[in-house]
């Protein structure tokens, strides 16, 4: 496994900048889900955290050790929970989910007054 740290190349980004680097990292399957089961200061055991993101054992086990080398989760006797700059970048992240929300609603209304049928959905 190779850690992803700025300065490197990742998926969809050469240059390695900090913020491509961390989206790559948070764009990975279950990621998000495991910083937020972690959140409130919570510890949580393996089987504990495999069991609240209904996740297989080998996909959990991988993103861990990803979060872990970020330094954004550590394992602690009483289970794995956020680092400081674990919880830093969770309360990062709860005004986009305020702003998602409010996104959401604005979506929906406007798709109600043109009507369902008339809108397009296209698959990306």
């Amino acid at each position: 496994m190779r850690t992803r740290e700025p300065r490197l190349r990742v998926r969809g980004s050469s240059t390695g900048r900090p913020i491509m680097v961390l989206l790559d990292l948070l764009g990975r399957r279950m990621t998000l889900r495991i910083l937020w089961e972690l959140r409130d200061n919570r510890s949580l055991t393996f089987r504990a955290l495999q069991d609240a993101a209904a996740t297989n054992p080998s996909v959990l086990n991988l993103r861990l050790k990803e979060l872990r080398a970020a330094g954004l989760v550590v394992h602690e006797t009483s289970g794995y929970a956020l680092t400081h700059m674990g919880r830093q970048l969770l309360a990062t992240l709860l005004p986009l989910n305020d702003w998602a929300k409010e996104w959401a609603k604005t979506l929906a209304t406007a798709l109600r007054s043109v009507g369902r049928g008339s809108v397009r959905r296209r698959r990306f």
